[in-house]
Formats: C-alpha cells, sequence, structure tokens
C-alpha cells in the first residue's frame, strides 16, 4: 500500500482554473491550498489540463483517464476547494462539467460529497458576476450534499489581484475553514465507529 493510504491527515482536493495554465483563478487556489497544507492536510491539484474533460455523459459508463482521477480524487476528498471564474454571471462550463462528474459517486459509499466542506472561490472582472457566480457554486455545492464554509471568497480582478494581502488573506481563510471543518467531521466519524 502507499504511503497516503496510512496518512492521517484530511485530503484536500483544489478544484478549479480555466483552460490557461497560471490564470488568476488557479493562482487563487494555490494560495487557499497552500492555507490548508500549513495546517496539516495533505493536498490535491486538479486545474487547467486536469479540467478539459469530455461533457459529462450520464449515460455513458467509459471515462478518460482525467475524469478517472477527478473522481476517484473527490471520492477520497475530506474537503474541496472549488475555484471558478465568473463568466457572464455563472461559472465557467470547464468549472461546471468537472462537477458534474461527481454524479458518478451517487451510488458510492459516501453519495457525492456528503458532509464534506467545501470552500468556494470566485475570480471575475467585477462585483456582479463575482456575486452570482459565488450563489451559483454554493447552489451546487448544496445540490452535490456538500457543506459550502461559512465564509465564500470574491476576488474582482478590476479592484484587486491575488497578489494584495486583503485577497490573499480571503483565500486563506476559505483554505482554513476547509482543513478546519474536514477534521470535525473526520473526528466526528471515527467517534461514531468507536
Amino acid at each position: 500500500m502507499s504511503n497516503a493510504a496510512h496518512d492521517d491527515r484530511p485530503l484536500v482536493v483544489g478544484l478549479g482554473g480555466t483552460t490557461r495554465p497560471g490564470s488568476s483563478s488557479e493562482r487563487a487556489l494555490a494560495v487557499a491550498l497552500d492555507a490548508a497544507r500549513e495546517l496539516g492536510a495533505r493536498t490535491d491539484l486538479i486545474a487547467a489540463g486536469d479540467l478539459q474533460l469530455p461533457l459529462y455523459a450520464p449515460e455513458r459508463d467509459e471515462r478518460t483517464p482525467e475524469a478517472a482521477r477527478l473522481v476517484g480524487a473527490l471520492a477520497a476528498a475530506d474537503g474541496v476547494i472549488n475555484v471558478s471564474p465568473g463568466y457572464h454571471g455563472g461559472p465557467s462550463g470547464l468549472i461546471k462539467n468537472a462537477l458534474d462528474y461527481v454524479e458518478d459517486l451517487r451510488d458510492a459509499p459516501r453519495t457525492y460529497l456528503d458532509g464534506v466542506p467545501v470552500g468556494c472561490i470566485v475570480c471575475a472582472h467585477g462585483w456582479q458576476a463575482t456575486a452570482t457566480t459565488l450563489l451559483a457554486l454554493r447552489s451546487v455545492v448544496h445540490a452535490l450534499r456538500g457543506w459550502p464554509t461559512p465564509f465564500g471568497a470574491s476576488i474582482n480582478s478590476a479592484a484587486a489581484g491575488v497578489e494584495d494581502d486583503d485577497v490573499r488573506a480571503q483565500l486563506r481563510l476559505v483554505g482554513r475553514q476547509v482543513v478546519e471543518f474536514a477534521t470535525l467531521q473526520r473526528r466526528a466519524r471515527s467517534a461514531a465507529h468507536v
């Protein structure tokens, strides 16, 4: 067995970005994942090229290696950080399609993202797009039985970028909340099995 199978640290999967490696949303995800690692979490980044998946088709059983990796990572995740650009008032098709693959977990031992803390972060050019996209992401997380963290970060790239200290503090807060809630969930599950 791999060392990861014996690792008791929570696993936080970072999902996000755009088709362009190094986008502001991918950089935001990196900041949040850094904060998660500082609290002792293991992390797995699934971004850019990893998210260029075939359109989700529930009637098809075959999955690309990238889709299988995504579903496997989300099945194992104790927490998720989801970052999307705000495109026309909602999450990008790239991110929504990736989240649609969670449907493959409908019959898993843990259905969808049941009880998993999910931090939501949005990057957009303007406050209106950040607000509506954040609301849409949180709604999708609820539909997948996940627990959106109390704080969701919105980055208005017209006002400040990922390098801004206040923005970084928000991103780090999302990462911390995911790890803190994931740790509490793991303790509760362990106590229930004692």
